[in-house]
Formats: structure tokens, C-alpha cells, sequence
């Protein structure tokens, strides 16, 4: 098998696929041959389809918290491709506010998106064997998830969820041979993080050792890794893409 080849053959789902880190993730796994499913909410179709069409892939505009989601997922991965060989779970959101100040629809949307909705959607997929033996999971954690910030209790505690689940399944998995991880970033500029206030922003630049925020692709980079062969020893992990951030350290 070629290098850039890897995924030959391979069919993966990238939530939150059309822009930012899902995006970039979306090519790069195209790069090595896989065929790439790319899914975002409705009101992002544009750009999804845009994001599709530049690497060959296909778009499957849908809202991850819909309850009949996860079942859609599965019936269109047996339907089109009997299975699926790559799920990486990007999709997230955040809605920082203080605690005490939190609105509990704030609160609960940030759970069902970045939390709850992953573990409906690999329930069904797991459930019924829709993901393929051999298979990669990949979450996107956070450094807030490890750390936690300011602000963001309800975000954190979601992707420091991921990072409990990861390390609970991997082990669940392992006799399908299909391994489970997560990816922590620090700041990466994303459409999410350019919302931030901009004295957030700076802070999360400037506190690693690059003194700049990372970008998409650095991220994609790990991610791609890890649902490739040669990723097969890794399954459990946590893995920070942070510049060496002082956050979490």
C-alpha cells in the first residue's frame, strides 16, 4: 500500500465536516483515500456541500441532537456503504457563561451537542455493528477538558466526559480490534474560538510555548494518524495538540 494511500478503501464520518477542524479533517483523510461522509446541521449546507465537493465526498446535512439522528446515521452508512470504517466526532459548540449566570438551555445544549449526542450516535453504531471490525472512533476533546476554564463549566465538562468515555470504551471495543480516542486542543483558530472576546483570545494564544493559537490542520494531522494502521497500537488516549500550553500543564 502507498504512503498517501493509507485509507484505501476506507469509508469515514466527520461530524461537524464543513468547516474549521472538521474540514480540514474531511481532506486529509480524502488525501489518503478514504471516502468521506462530511455531516453538519442544515443551516451550514452551503458550506457543506462546498467542503464535499472539493474532496470528492458526500454531505449529509442533519442536526446530530435530532432523536432519530443516530438512527439516520446507521441506515444511510448500511444503505450506501454496508458500514463504517472512521467516525471522528468533531462536532461541538461552546455558550460560556459563569455558573451562576448559565441559563439552563444553555447548559443542556452544550451537553446534547458535545456530549450526548456522541454517545446516542455510537450506541446505535456500535449497537448494531454498523462501524466495521478493525474500526476508528477519534472525540475532540479540549485543554478545557482537562483543565477547565473560566467560564466554561459547561463546555468542559463535556469534553472532560469524552475523555472518561474514550478510556471506558476503548476497552469495550477491543475485541472487534476497533480503537477509541480523543484529541485535546488548546486554541485553534476556528470560526468557534474568532467568536471568543478578543482579551480571551490573546490569553489563549500567548499561553503556550509557540505564543500562537494553532491551526485546524494541526489537529487534523493527529486525527488523521490515528484511523490509520499504523495507529493500531493507540486505542484509550487522550492526546493534547496544545504548543506545549501552560493551561493544563
Amino acid at each position: 500500500m502507498h504512503m498517501a494511500n493509507r485509507l484505501e478503501g476506507k469509508v469515514a464520518l466527520v461530524t461537524g465536516g464543513a468547516r474549521g477542524i472538521g474540514a480540514a479533517t474531511a481532506e486529509r483523510l480524502a488525501a489518503e483515500g478514504a471516502h468521506v461522509v462530511c455531516l453538519d446541521i442544515p443551516a451550514d449546507e452551503e458550506t457543506l456541500n462546498t467542503t464535499v465537493a472539493k474532496i470528492g465526498g458526500a454531505a449529509l446535512p442533519m442536526d446530530i441532537t435530532d432523536p432519530d439522528a443516530p438512527q439516520k446515521i446507521a441506515t444511510y452508512f448500511k444503505e450506501q456503504h454496508g458500514g463504517v470504517d472512521i467516525v471522528v466526532h468533531n462536532a461541538g459548540v461552546t455558550r460560556d457563561k459563569t455558573l451562576a449566570n448559565m441559563k439552563e438551555h444553555l447548559w443542556d445544549m452544550v451537553l446534547s451537542i458535545n456530549l450526548g449526542a456522541i454517545l446516542a450516535i455510537d450506541e446505535v453504531l456500535l449497537g448494531d455493528k454498523i462501524i466495521n471490525d478493525g474500526g476508528r472512533i477519534v472525540c475532540l476533546s479540549s485543554i478545557g477538558g482537562i483543565a477547565g476554564n473560566m467560564g466554561q463549566t459547561n463546555y468542559g465538562a463535556t469534553k472532560a466526559g469524552l475523555i472518561g468515555y474514550v478510556a471506558a470504551q476503548s476497552g469495550e471495543q477491543a475485541g472487534r480490534g476497533i480503537t477509541v480516542n480523543a484529541v485535546a486542543p488548546a486554541f485553534i483558530e476556528t470560526r468557534m474560538t474568532a467568536e471568543m472576546p478578543f482579551m480571551i483570545r490573546e490569553a489563549g494564544r500567548r499561553m503556550n510555548s509557540l505564543s500562537q493559537g494553532g491551526q485546524p490542520e494541526d489537529v487534523a494531522e493527529l486525527i488523521k494518524f490515528l484511523t490509520t494502521p499504523g495507529a493500531v497500537g493507540i486505542t484509550g488516549q487522550t492526546i493534547r495538540v496544545c504548543g506545549q500550553s501552560l493551561i493544563g500543564a
